[in-house]
């Protein structure tokens, strides 16, 4: 039997070749390919399955295309034979997840939990197996415990131990309050990794601080310490903020409607796609090395490489059927009515109104307010496509996002909106 201690070259390639897999566009702590290839051989050699543990806090009522970064992860486990066990926070989320935020969570109800649980569920079906998972709960453990039991956790970490962690570092810089509860968190989390065992915990790379206290806690309570995959977080469409629930503008849900879901694909900044592609799975990183060539050289147009995308993401989590059809209402509402790659553009402010006579007629669309409002009565001015008739409409936009307003069938102009 191999040790976990044993050299790299006792490894077998295949355990060294599912690491690569598992590990591409990720972190693993600690030790990286080898050691992960050491754990995985060591479960062969056993017969005993990992155990991979993914904690979802259930905050809002929809997973988003962020969580699948991770999802996909434990389902790469799951095929390789291994116990998915995810970890349903509903004990955790009446706290809520200080990472990476800079005020306390709102608290949420009991009512709220159960039913953001319950869709979490039905959404990770779209990407792990759920029949062959273990569920869990994280209130039966954690709303059973005494205040002695309680106490006895809380003695695990020091005050400085904790507020050491960056998000409550930065809190304190600025002044910004820190609720006694929040400082809970990350010790009820790293518990959840002792009751279920856990050999490997995935998170994104804001759960760093969390997944490693998993780490510490085991150890105190004699056992093996799991190891760590991170992930890299995910921006949203804007492409600046990380996708977040928290940021539901700027979030591609699930459970979106597929042209909708679609269309904020198509409105994803050109930068983003390498990375898109990298952490959905679509391209590994030489394929991604290529794509960017011929964009930049020009051989390669942003937008079908977006379409491309699109149409998997939307067949992925609707069905085949319904990303032909979004992609045939894309093209039919844009590259049909031969809409230019090439128009004037205005740079607007993010989220701010801007009334849609003004706009016609300050960027020589109208001569004249009246006229403007001839147009819109009339039915020649459009939205990306879709006809604007109300003369009293307005117009904003989502930081990092662009829109085509058009009148008649040769003026154009391209809206981008920056904050």
């Amino acid at each position: 039997m191999t040790s976990l201690n044993a050299n790299p070259v006792d490894i077998q390639q295949i355990f060294l070749e599912q690491a690569r897999m598992i590990c591409r566009g990720g972190e693993m702590l600690p030790g990286g390919v080898d050691q992960l290839a050491k754990k995985l051989q060591q479960s062969a050699e056993t017969g005993t399955p990992l155990r991979v543990k993914l904690g979802l806090d259930p905050t809002r009522p929809d997973l988003h295309l962020g969580h699948t970064v991770v999802l996909r992860k434990m389902r790469a486990f799951q095929d390789l034979g291994h116990q998915a066990v995810l970890i349903i926070g509903d004990a955790t989320a009446m706290i809520g997840d200080p990472s990476g935020r800079t005020v306390t969570r709102p608290p949420l109800t009991e009512e709220e939990v159960v039913v953001n649980a319950q869709t979490y569920l039905d959404q990770a079906g779209k990407i792990i197996d759920v029949r062959k998972a273990e569920i869990r709960r994280n209130s039966e453990w954690l709303n059973s415990m005494n205040l002695g039991e309680f106490l006895k956790l809380a003695s695990q970490a020091t005050v400085a131990q904790i507020l050491a962690r960056e998000d409550f570092s930065n809190r304190m810089s600025s002044q910004s309050p820190i609720a006694l509860h929040e400082l809970f968190y990350p010790l009820m989390q790293g518990y959840d990794s002792v009751v279920i065992r856990s050999d490997i915990e995935l998170g994104g790379t804001d759960q760093r601080f969390n997944n490693l206290m998993g780490r510490e806690l085991q150890e105190k309570a004699g056992q093996s310490p799991q190891m760590v995959m991170l992930m890299p977080l995910m921006e949203g469409t804007d492409g600046k903020v990380k996708m977040s629930k928290s940021y539901p503008d700027h979030c591609i849900n699930l459970t979106d409607e597929p042209g909708n879901m679609y269309g904020k694909i198509m409105s994803l900044p050109d930068e983003l796609l390498p990375r898109y592609e990298i952490l959905l799975g679509l391209l590994d990183d030489k394929q991604v090395e290529e794509q960017v060539r011929h964009m930049q050289n020009g051989s390669l147009n942003p937008r079908d490489v977006k379409m491309h995308l699109a149409k998997y993401i939307v067949g992925q989590y609707h069905g085949a059927e319904h990303g032909d059809l979004a992609q045939q209402d894309f093209i039919t509402r844009f590259q049909k009515r031969e809409i230019p790659d090439e128009m004037p553009e205005l740079v607007l402010k993010a989220g701010e109104a801007y009334s849609l006579t003004t706009l016609l007629t300050e960027n020589a669309f109208s001569a004249s307010r009246n006229e403007a409002r001839r147009l819109i009565q009339g039915g020649g001015v459009k939205l990306d496509g879709e006809k604007l008739t109300d003369i009293e409409a307005v117009i904003k936009g989502i930081d990092g996002t662009s829109q085509v307003l058009q009148s008649g069938k040769r003026k154009f102009l391209r809206l981008i909106y920056r904050i």
